[in-house]
């Protein structure tokens, strides 16, 4: 099953690529490596705020990296057509960095980033899908944000 269609049975709608906040751009490439720039959580079309541990729990965490992944995914898909590929040329999902604002006591971070590496493997399915990942918990995102996630993939 193609990527797009695998998008269309989920009943998710790829965003366009969002307009950087600051000095840099949404993604590089270089050789065969597409690099994102970190994507903060978004609810309604704002920063999705709060701090794990404190004014949210594990799973609105997990929620709002799953949001993410949507937003990485549209990104990607730019990335991809800049370099005249879709996202069915993916030949992988490289590695996922995750920064969790928590809580100097809460110990989930791994979790909230569950909700987007397990839709990563979802629409890329475990071959491509399946990725190195980093989480960490830190005192503060921009924006207040609750998660903020970057993506390295390859291009076949």
């Amino acid at each position: 099953m193609s990527v797009y269609d695998k998008l269309n049975q989920l009943a998710i709608t790829l965003p366009p690529v969002a307009i950087p906040a600051a000095a840099y751009v949404p993604f590089v490439q270089t050789g065969n490596l597409i690099f994102l720039s970190g994507h903060i959580a978004k609810k309604d079309g704002k920063p999705w705020v709060g701090q794990l541990g404190l004014t949210m729990t594990t799973e609105e965490g997990k929620a709002a990296a799953r949001a993410i992944a949507v937003d990485l995914m549209g990104t990607l898909a730019a990335a991809c057509l800049a370099a005249g590929k879709t996202l069915d040329d993916v030949k992988r999902i490289v590695k996922v960095m995750s920064l969790v604002n928590s809580t100097g006591t809460f110990t989930e971070q791994h979790l909230v980033t569950n909700g987007c590496s397990e839709l990563l493997g979802e629409v890329f399915g475990p071959q491509v899908g399946a990725h190195a990942r980093s989480a960490f918990g830190v005192a503060q995102i921009p924006l207040g944000a609750c998660v903020e996630i970057e993506l390295i993939a390859e291009l076949a």
